[in-house]
């Protein structure tokens, strides 16, 4: 197929200038932004016809939908967690939309709880979270419809799954903290006035407390609002519903911390922690001891203790210090589970409440672990165990003795003894050496002729661990080598890691990117001619920054849902939450210059461009996929090589979270159809 039979859609281009510091910025597609707007929903339409008609002539394209389709057909459990009388676990049959909620008592039969499926006749309608009461009594979850990050929160009785009270509506971002069986708290925003639900500004967040039984128009602001305006507010409850938790941030890094005492009435909220330039959430409490993990004055995060009588950080004692490994922490039955990353694979030793080291738990591989949290009653907690050769795998961890046992298999078709994966470790332009993990069949001939996916993320302190793949089987079947980079940015190495990344650095991320494509090209696993890149949201940000820096590198790229106009991603939804990583054109002259460089809609110019596939959903509300489609029209406008140019709009899903298994796997067969088509390797 060549590009001359593509007719792309005559997209139109307005005189639409932004001034910034003397500097005219043209924005010829601006009107791609009103997703509202009639000629957006008909150049959607036209787009999605171009590349439906490409995709279509693809002779092979069923055949990887159906293979994909055989390997995701097998039986997906969750790890169990006990409520009240019951042992609750999520399970997919296969092929189903949604995953469904089935509860047991003891060793009883298992029986429905609930059935998101059920919830629209598309399976596009997901549950997104389920919290119940101490004793189990009743539940709230949350439902999102069409992959919005704006939520239903429904309340039920467990025993008979009857409907308490009026369905919540409007909210956003939000746990769900169960006081007693009277209420619980949430958060949420007012929902914009003007524009787009979901690409209009959500701007502050505002703690409420709903009491059951009455109208949510009556419920409580707590905290936030004109008061306090923060743009980001969560709040929990310890375990024993002692104390009320406020973390409060206003972007993606940092927050301060309040606390209150529920047992003493009247007693109001305590500030902690007052400024925004550290990490910090309590872990746990014993009596008034409570347990705080934190990244003050420990970049890799540390545990400490305090009275609550006098919390702030004056008072701190190190429980667990700082060690050269990241930490993240969990308790069950009264144990302190401390899970490190080392070079981006689990480390996890058991601690008890004092802060004494019992042992160091042995994991089946080098891989990631997780789920190590239950009550402090139990005795046992369930995990899960993976890695690019190593399926998803639920085990069962006896608390006293130290031993696991496995508890569910995947049942997914893959021999893992046919595979291997390897770390490098590889220097960037400035010489840093950045971990990678290199997944290929054994006996692969490094010989340049294998198709190579690059996928990275870089960024928001986000830790890129191994994890198994069932779309990655079809690629690795068919010679395929899979290589991940954990690019700075992320939070592989703790916050100074994370640091490198961002604002004026983030070029960092980009040059950690490229040098891993010319380290696998420099040692045969590929060559450019079998390279392909991909990244998602804040990683498509990166593959849509390496589209416009080294169009030379590589053969095919996968910018999914990024952020591509780095001069106006804080105008939507909560981007204005993203500034302490990219920094905004509002900052200053300088770093206006600097994303101006980057910003991939802009840095675009007339040239030969790899072959493309944007992807993007219609209701993502979190990167709005207005960046998608200006992306794509001005690469399209652009593009003067032979290679496609192609985006494919997902209607009735969002950021990613959510989609029915039907749409997850025909968007990743027509990923591998454009990949082979494109190598000109076919399949």
């Amino acid at each position: 197929m060549n590009i001359k039979t593509l007719p792309y859609p005559k997209t139109k281009k307005v005189n639409t200038v932004d001034t910034y510091f003397d500097t005219e910025v043209p924005d010829p597609y601006r009107w791609l932004e009103d997703d509202r707007a009639d000629d957006t929903r008909e150049w959607v339409k036209a787009e999605n016809t171009v590349t439906e008609n490409y995709l279509s002539q693809i002779p092979y394209r069923e055949a990887i939908r159906k293979q994909l389709e055989t390997l995701w057909n097998y039986e997906k459990y969750s790890a169990p967690f006990k409520e009240g009388q019951y042992t609750y676990f999520y399970k997919n049959d296969g092929l189903q939309s949604q995953s469904v909620l089935y509860r047991q008592a003891g060793n009883g039969t298992p029986e429905v709880f609930l059935d998101p499926n059920k919830f629209s006749a598309d399976g596009t309608t997901s549950m997104q979270g389920i919290d119940f009461t101490k004793d189990g009594s009743m539940a709230a979850y949350q439902l999102s419809e069409g992959g919005s990050d704006w939520r239903k929160v429904i309340v039920i009785n467990t025993a008979d799954k009857s409907i308490i009270g009026d369905t919540l509506t409007d909210i956003k971002f939000s746990g769900i903290a169960w006081k007693g069986n009277e209420g619980f708290y949430y958060s949420s925003y007012d929902k914009p006035k003007e524009g787009s639900q979901l690409a209009g500004m959500t701007q502050y967040h505002k703690l409420f407390y709903h009491k059951l039984g009455t109208p949510q128009s009556t419920d409580k602001l707590i905290f936030g609002g004109e008061a306090t305006p923060r743009r980001y507010i969560g709040a929990y409850l310890t375990e024993d519903e002692r104390f009320l938790v406020i973390t409060a941030a206003n972007t993606t890094t940092g927050n301060e911390l309040y606390l209150e005492d529920l047992s003493k009435p009247g007693s109001g909220i305590v500030n902690v922690v007052d400024n925004f330039d550290n990490e910090h959430s309590i872990l746990d409490n014993v009596g008034s001891k409570l347990y705080i993990i934190t990244n003050l004055y420990s970049p890799n995060f540390k545990l400490v203790t305090v009275d609550a009588a006098t919390p702030q950080i004056v008072y701190w004692k190190d429980l667990i210090p700082q060690t050269k490994n990241v930490l993240t922490a969990s308790t069950g039955g009264g144990k302190i589970f401390a899970e490190y990353l080392k070079d981006a694979t689990s480390l996890v030793e058991q601690y008890d409440m004092e802060g004494k080291l019992e042992r160091i738990i042995a994991l089946p591989s080098v891989g990631t672990a997780a789920g190590f949290g239950a009550k402090k009653e139990e005795k046992e907690v369930y995990y899960t165990f993976t890695s690019y050769i190593y399926p998803f795998t639920i085990f069962k961890y006896d608390i006293a003795s130290g031993q696991s046992t496995l508890y569910k298999k995947s049942g997914v078709k893959f021999d893992p003894e046919q595979y291997q994966s390897e770390q490098v470790f590889y220097a960037s332009k400035d010489g840093t050496k950045i971990p990678m993990i290199i997944t290929y069949k054994k006996g692969t001939a490094l010989n340049g002729k294998n198709p190579l996916l690059l996928y990275a993320y870089g960024g928001f302190g986000v830790s890129l661990t191994p994890a198994f793949s069932t779309s990655n089987i079809i690629f690795l079947e068919h010679g395929g080598i899979y290589a991940v980079p954990n690019l700075r940015g992320g939070g592989e190495y703790g916050e100074t890691w994370h640091r490198k990344g961002i604002k004026m650095h983030k070029q960092n991320v980009f040059d950690d990117f490229i040098a891993a494509a010319e380290y696998l090209i420099k040692h045969k696993y590929t060559s450019k001619d079998y390279l392909a890149i991909s990244g998602g949201s804040n990683g498509g940000l990166l593959i849509g920054a390496i589209i416009t820096q080294r169009p030379d590198l590589f053969k095919v790229a996968f910018p999914a849902v990024g952020v591509l106009d780095m001069l106006r991603y804080n105008k939507f939804t909560a981007g204005a939450g993203w500034s302490y990583d990219y920094g905004t054109a509002e900052d200053s002259k300088e770093m206006f210059n600097y994303l101006y460089k980057y910003s991939p809609y802009h840095a675009l110019k007339p040239g030969n461009y790899p072959a493309t596939m944007i992807t993007t959903g219609d209701h993502d509300d979190r990167v709005v996929p207005a960046h998608s489609f200006k992306f794509a029209a001005r690469l399209q406008e652009y593009q003067t090589g032979p290679a496609p140019v192609l985006i494919r709009i997902e209607t009735k899903a969002g950021h990613g979270a959510g989609k029915s298994t039907a749409q997850v796997i025909n968007e990743q067969a027509d990923k591998w159809a454009f990949l082979f088509e494109n190598m000109r390797i076919g399949w």
